[in-house]
């Protein structure tokens, strides 16, 4: 009879954020799981408010219940262009960390198999019968470590693929006066100053005098902290008359946008999240993909197999797609306010919901591609085939 040894464990998360957490999640309302040992490692106790994350779905979702607010309404606006419209069957939904945080740990608390241990990582490795993790306070086994921590240097050294940083500053703000509508988010607003590059605001209104607004940027540099909070200031009293308000939350925040190959399968250790590249190379937007991910590992697990997920070859596409945008927009060749203006254009919003989703079809996507200028995007699209 085999024992099993000391510490280990069926599956070890190494950090609890929106990957590793909603795998925990995910793990747990799988009958056929429930009773495995998993050992969820953060070197934070997730008990604050430091993020939010908004995505678009159709129907309800695994995480319904903490969703903070929702909106079927969106807005795009850029020079010369305004454009309100529906996104059905799509609802835009908003989650709040702090409730997220709270929700899985709560849920969690009824499995005693289920353990947390706040300490850092300092590696992970394959061994014979699994894989082990070493951190500050002793080292852990497992039958397979699902790893969401993202490598500390991005981008690495000499990387000769495209990068940006999508990055931004949010504040949560109460005004004097009614200023917003509340069935409406502005998804991209691009009459901001584009002088350091793809620049808009992103306004989440929760009522009519409360929103979230975020300066948000595409772009090589990140700028001094100073500079957000000017910019949602000047915008705030340019688009509302609003020449103070009250702020009752800040957040800040980088994504990496990039054809970087992150992290791959390697046996039984997993990346999961954007340590996996769940983070969409054109958009930045995860939440999404790390659902669809988690998903696919649960399903693998239920069936008995191996539970990394492949991409099917027709869906790798979309990693091309990305591509093609992040030469365009890391070589200049067009302003990104004017790429996701024709976009917007010329586009029905769903198409382009589903196009963002990696869910559209092929005849989609030919009617996206043909909203920009091929002129550009052709020689884009065939330098990105031809030098991978």
């Amino acid at each position: 009879m085999n024992t099993i040894p000391p510490n280990h464990y069926n599956y070890i998360i190494a950090g609890a954020g929106a990957a590793g957490l909603s795998l925990l999640m995910r793990l747990l309302q799988a009958p056929a799981l429930q009773q495995q040992s998993v050992l969820i490692i953060d070197q934070q106790t997730k008990n604050s408010n430091d993020r939010t994350w908004c995505f678009w779905e159709a129907g309800t979702g695994l995480f319904e219940p903490i969703v903070h607010h929702r909106w079927q309404q969106l807005r795009f606006a850029a020079s010369h262009t305004d454009i309100g419209f529906s996104i059905a069957p799509y609802t835009y939904k908003m989650i709040r960390g702090i409730d997220f945080y709270r929700y899985v740990l709560n849920h969690s608390a009824a499995f005693p198999r289920v353990t947390f241990l706040q300490a850092t990582v300092m590696g992970c490795r394959n061994t014979d019968t699994g894989a082990l993790v070493e951190t500050d306070k002793g080292s852990f086994t497992a039958d397979y470590v699902f790893n969401s921590i993202v490598a500390k240097e991005l981008p690495p050294p000499n990387f000769k693929g495209y990068f940006l940083w999508q990055h931004f500053k949010g504040k949560i703000i109460e005004t004097p006066q009614p200023v917003f509508n509340a069935t409406e988010a502005t998804f991209m607003d691009f009459t901001v100053s584009q002088h350091n590059g793809t620049t808009f605001m992103y306004v989440l209104p929760f009522s009519a005098n409360t929103a979230l607004v975020e300066y948000t940027l595409f772009t090589k540099q990140l700028l001094p902290p100073e500079a957000y909070d000017a910019a949602i200031q000047r915008y705030m009293q340019e688009k509302y008359g609003i020449a103070e308000f009250t702020t009752l939350h800040d957040e800040w925040g980088k994504i990496p946008m990039t054809n970087y190959r992150f992290a791959q399968p390697d046996g039984n250790i997993i990346p999961i999240g954007i340590a996996a590249g769940q983070a969409k190379g054109s958009s930045g937007y995860a939440f999404y993909f790390i659902q669809q991910q988690t998903a696919g590992i649960v399903q693998r697990l239920v069936q008995h197999q191996h539970p990394a997920v492949s991409v099917a070859w027709l869906q790798r596409r979309f990693q091309w797609y990305d591509k093609v945008l992040l030469r365009v927009l890391d070589k200049q060749f067009m302003p990104g306010a004017d790429i996701f203006t024709a976009i917007f254009k010329k586009n029905k919003p769903a198409t382009i919901l589903r196009f963002l989703n990696n869910e559209s079809s092929l005849a989609e996507d030919w009617h996206i591609m043909r909203s920009v200028p091929m002129h550009l995007f052709l020689p884009a699209a065939l330098h990105t085939a031809l030098f991978r």
